[in-house]
């Protein structure tokens, strides 16, 4: 039988521009975290700092100023996907014995870098080469959603409708970059990024931000009914030869299956999910992905109200990465405080009723050959 493993406790910082400095977003979060847990930093026996561009050594650096010397700090960078594998690491060495209680945090200032395109790849000559002839990330999202929308046979304002849908979620979270909802029109008529997808389609790149978990092995007493990890996926993408679907997301259907399969579950019993939206047309795409409807229905399923809340699988109630905001290090980390509170009966004005099962799923690295360099999928439940 395997270990259980529950969160004992959650945290997040709110997700904007922030003026004083990582350490003061990190520390924050995880004392926050351990606070809601009950324990003491000193019971923590090892830490996981996820993040990208911060640096070497940055989770000792982070944790020094509040006392934490001593314990295993484990740093982990995989790029849009590290706090998950933050958290899919944890889970080993709690699973293996190793230790009882540790503490994953996430957290990124990207403020800092000035806004604009996140940079790709610098050590990756395929990636460095593509760059050179105009090739983005929201360019290669740009080039899904022309395809998108001309094999299945939609308007653009299909696209539009996703912002619609995450930003009237974000308006309801405190933690949320941005809390102001719009309409297909402020999203169809804001700025051209790359044809057809406009600045309101593509999550904002200036962001800071700081989420933390207490996992633990020892069933926590002051939660009635804790939430424990059910399943915790992280797969590396696949050589792609020849003509490829660029619908498919291929590694992030795989590693569904994988924790689908972990947590003895199917896509029908889920409840929630948390998923990479860092474009719109990305969040469609992942619905087929995570099997949550068939190829070419992803639009129809937003449309009919399935994904908002109130609906049958409330998908990215937080306001997702297009609204909550998308602080690299932080995002996989932050996915599961939203799932742990909306488990637990604690997400305010957009608690969903009913809920026992949720999924969170995190993609990152765009390199040259392969759909993503990692995705991540979490089920978790009770």
């Amino acid at each position: 039988m395997k270990t259980p493993i529950y969160f004992a406790g959650v945290a997040m910082t709110p997700f904007g521009r922030y003026d004083g400095s990582m350490q003061d977003l990190a520390q924050r979060a995880v004392e926050e975290a351990v606070a809601d847990a009950d324990v003491a930093l000193d019971e923590v026996q090892a830490y996981y700092a996820a993040n990208v561009f911060g640096g070497m050594v940055l989770g000792q650096v982070l944790l020094r100023d509040i006392g934490v010397t001593g314990p295993p700090v484990y740093n982990v960078e995989n790029a849009c996907a590290s706090g998950a594998t933050g958290v899919h690491l944890a889970c080993h060495a709690l699973e293996a014995g190793r230790y009882e209680t540790v503490v994953v945090f996430g957290v990124e200032q990207l403020t800092s870098l000035g806004g604009g395109a996140l940079p790709l790849q610098r050590n990756d000559y395929m990636t460095a080469m593509y760059a050179h002839a105009g090739l983005t990330l929201p360019s290669v999202y740009a080039m899904r959603a022309t395809r998108y929308l001309h094999e299945f046979g939609v308007k653009p304002e299909a696209l539009a409708e996703v912002a619609v849908k995450n930003r009237r979620h974000g308006a309801l979270n405190p933690y949320a970059q941005t809390r102001t909802p719009v309409s297909v029109d402020d999203v169809m008529n804001s700025r051209m990024v790359f044809d057809p997808l406009t600045l309101l389609q593509c999550c904002p790149s200036a962001v800071d931000g700081a989420a933390a978990l207490v996992l633990t092995t020892r069933k926590p007493a002051q939660r009635g009914k804790p939430v424990r990890v059910l399943a915790s996926v992280v797969q590396s993408g696949r050589q792609e030869t020849g003509t490829e679907d660029i619908l498919a997301a291929e590694i992030t259907a795989r590693a569904a299956q994988l924790a689908y399969r972990e947590a003895d579950v199917t896509p029908a019993d889920i409840d929630m999910v948390e998923l990479h939206d860092a474009f719109t047309i990305a969040e469609l795409i992942y619905y087929q992905a995570l099997g949550l409807c068939e190829r070419g229905e992803a639009h129809d399923l937003l449309r009919s109200g399935a994904t908002s809340l109130g609906g049958r699988v409330p998908v990215n109630p937080s306001g997702g990465l297009l609204a909550k905001g998308h602080p690299l290090g932080a995002t996989g980390v932050a996915q599961m405080v939203e799932a742990v509170w909306q488990l637990e009966g604690r997400a305010g004005e957009r608690q969903i009723s009913d809920v026992s099962l949720a999924l969170t799923q995190c993609t990152g690295g765009g390199i040259a050959g392969v759909d993503h360099a990692a995705s991540a999928v979490h089920i978790l439940g009770h």
